[in-house]
């Protein structure tokens, strides 16, 4: 049932139980407080010294003689209980005697005698010297009864005053703590519902913020985010996901974007070749077969070109993993780069790839770090002069990649690892842009980090390091 209210009246309903428990709580000690001095004050009463066998009432003289002889506690049996004696008139309403035997008697004009108990008995007995207790009259009037042991004479003395004052005093208390609690847990729902709303204003603006993105989809909303509270730090908390939100769509604006400018050009080209072999056929004026193959040939090499891109897109678009590194398996780093070393060649006959490689295992995913390094020999053989020299070096965990190249100007190196960015140099060669920054997306989640900047002597020096071990993780293996 409470989880359908709002927060802010489960705030106010729980404020109002737990200080309504409380008020309860210290109510009920109080009254049980006072009832107990109440009654102590008035067992303090029966017990004193004009009440007490020392001074005893009527006839209950200390060091009397035994039962049954004069002066002994059986004179209050044979007296009146009001006998002239004033200072007992408002303090001592009823006296009883109560013998070993089980047997009790009370002063001569006592028409309501007390209930005797087993208390009392013992008391007679000497089991106990004294006992307090509640008892009450033959009558059901309720008593308060002090019962106190009298060797002299054998025998126990009650002496009982009426509850009905006590009781009536503790009946206006209990009234009195019922009407100051409801007073006070309607306070506690008053103060708990103004201070929810007050306390709950920030949680009101975020909500409305919230519900304005969601209405309007405008991720350029902030939300104000003073202080440093709790209710600050999710602001600024949503905040930061809203930035993150709005960099994410606008990042895949621009790759769609870049990526329908990078696919028009070979599309644009596939779709003239494919309309003029076309025309060439509907007009009966059929190309020349070295025309026709030319063609062809160009065609073949756009659709692959195409299926690059649109490769290196898929790569693109995969989600980064959580943790920002992918991790799958031990990947052999010296493998990788002899793989991409042989295919390097094929690419560039005319060139002389001298390459060092040394043991180095990483934990990462094989298929991108293979197309990491791939792509960073692909842009040296792309740049390399016809006969010029890639130098691979893979030693302690780095790869270094050189080629004699013209090198990269200064003030494109901040932008080599963007996507679709080409240097203008760059522009009238095949590739779509894309390579580097597959580079670095591959190298970022291996942990590792990568370098492009100009080589001593002329040329492009790519600088790439992933932590591992020269150690395979098979030599730590114990044998079953």
């Amino acid at each position: 049932m409470i989880k359908r209210l709002s927060l802010r009246t489960r705030l106010a309903v729980l404020t109002s139980l737990a200080v309504a428990v409380a008020v309860a709580a210290c109510a009920i000690g109080c009254w049980f407080i006072v009832r107990r001095q109440l009654l102590e004050q008035l067992d303090q009463s029966l017990s004193g010294p004009n009440f007490g066998l020392g001074g005893g009432p009527p006839g209950a003289r200390q060091g009397g003689p035994p039962r049954g002889e004069t002066g002994s506690v059986a004179d209050i049996c044979r007296k009146p209980a009001r006998d002239g004696n004033d200072r007992f008139r408002d303090f001592l309403p009823t006296v009883q005697v109560v013998w070993a035997d089980g047997t009790s008697c009370s002063p001569k004009d006592t028409s309501d005698p007390l209930v005797r108990t087993t208390g009392d008995l013992e008391v007679a007995r000497g089991v106990r010297n004294l006992v307090h207790r509640d008892g009450h009259t033959q009558s059901g009037v309720p008593m308060r009864v002090y019962t106190r042991h009298d060797p002299n004479g054998g025998a126990a003395v009650s002496i009982a005053k009426p509850l009905g004052q006590v009781n009536e005093k503790l009946d206006s208390l209990a009234v009195l703590l019922v009407v100051v609690s409801a007073v006070g847990v309607v306070g506690a729902a008053t103060a708990g519902l103004l201070i929810a709303r007050a306390g709950l204003r920030p949680v009101d603006r975020l909500t409305g913020a919230v519900e304005h993105i969601a209405r309007t989809e405008d991720l350029a909303t902030t939300i104000p985010a003073d202080g440093h509270d709790e209710i600050a730090r999710l602001s600024r908390s949503f905040n930061s996901m809203t930035r993150a939100l709005a960099n994410a769509r606008e990042r895949q604006q621009q790759l769609i974007v870049d990526a329908g400018h990078e696919l028009r050009t070979p599309l644009t080209s596939l779709r003239t070749n494919i309309d003029l072999m076309l025309r060439s056929e509907t007009t009966g004026r059929p190309l020349p077969a070295a025309d026709k193959q030319k063609l062809l040939g160009n065609v073949k090499a756009q659709l692959l070109e195409l299926s690059h891109l649109v490769g290196d897109l898929l790569d693109l678009s995969r989600p980064e993993s959580a943790a920002g590194v992918r991790v799958e398996d031990d990947v052999a780093l010296h493998e990788v780069v002899g793989k991409a070393v042989r295919r390097a060649r094929l690419r560039g006959p005319g060139l002389h790839i001298d390459a060092t490689v040394c043991p180095w295992y990483v934990r990462g995913d094989a298929a991108s770090l293979e197309r990491a390094v791939v792509n960073l020999l692909d842009n040296a053989v792309k740049f390399s002069p016809q006969d010029g020299t890639v130098a691979v070096r893979l030693d302690g965990g780095e790869l270094t990649v050189r080629d004699d190249g013209p090198g990269i100007p200064p003030e494109d190196l901040p932008y080599v690892f963007d996507r679709f960015w080409r240097s203008p140099s760059a522009r009238g060669l095949p590739g779509s842009g894309l390579g580097l920054a597959i580079v670095a997306r591959a190298v970022a989640e291996a942990g590792g980090e990568v370098r492009l900047g100009p080589a001593d002597g002329g040329g492009t020096l790519a600088w790439l390091r992933l932590p591992g071990s020269a150690a395979s993780p098979d030599d730590f293996l114990i044998p079953a």
